[in-house]
């Protein structure tokens, strides 16, 4: 729900399609793979949990340089714009919420979306300027939250005013989804162009 000058506006029914689409789409993943795991081994629910999760995080350690920096960069950005809305949330019904507060210099406010352009931007710098491709992935992680951090303002950055907690700033919301898509096609398309090489090689005449 969205306040706005004393009265209380719908959330748009678009983003909450997208937002309800998109978490549908991932419990389904999670919830096939785990099914998945359980008819391979007909174990119980909590021990397919368990298997399924290690089989993760053996891919995670698997997969190529380019698979594992996107993943880093999709999971560090949607958790960040996830705890970010949750914390400026938490923030217009108290003046701290843990170490976060609203930072003031003067008569201006500073938004996050300041230090997520200062995060994003220092990562992406130490990311071209560094030879060690083993550093790549992890610099992956402070970019996506910078990204986060930054998008989750983009209507801010759009209309130059506060409308964070406002119909317009469900501009954020949306870009934000849809990056998310984005990121996730890029990793699923690496995904299978990995998969393809691979099938090409094995083809491949010695």
């Amino acid at each position: 729900m969205i306040r706005r000058r004393g009265r209380v506006l719908s959330p748009d029914r678009g983003t909450i399609a997208l937002g309800a689409f998109a978490g549908v789409a991932l419990a389904a993943v999670a919830a096939g793979e785990i099914g998945r795991v359980r008819r391979r081994s007909a174990a119980p629910l909590p021990q397919a949990v368990a298997e399924t999760a290690h089989v993760a995080l053996a891919g995670y350690h698997e997969v190529s340089r380019h698979e594992n920096a996107m993943f880093n960069l999709l999971s560090s950005f949607v958790g960040t714009f996830l705890a970010a809305r949750a914390i400026t949330y938490r923030l217009r019904r108290s003046r701290t919420v843990g170490p976060f507060r609203n930072l003031r210099l003067g008569r201006r406010h500073i938004h996050h979306f300041v230090p997520g352009i200062v995060i994003a931007f220092a990562a992406g710098t130490g990311a071209i300027l560094t030879q060690n491709e083993r550093l790549e992935p992890r610099l992956a992680v402070p970019f996506g939250v910078g990204m986060g951090l930054t998008l989750d303002e983009s209507a801010l950055l759009l209309e130059l005013d506060d409308v964070y907690w406002t119909r317009e700033g469900l501009l954020s919301v949306q870009i934000t989804l849809a990056v998310t898509a984005l990121l996730a096609s890029i990793a699923l398309g690496l995904r299978f162009l990995r998969r393809g090489e691979q099938a090409v090689l094995e083809a491949a005449p010695s």
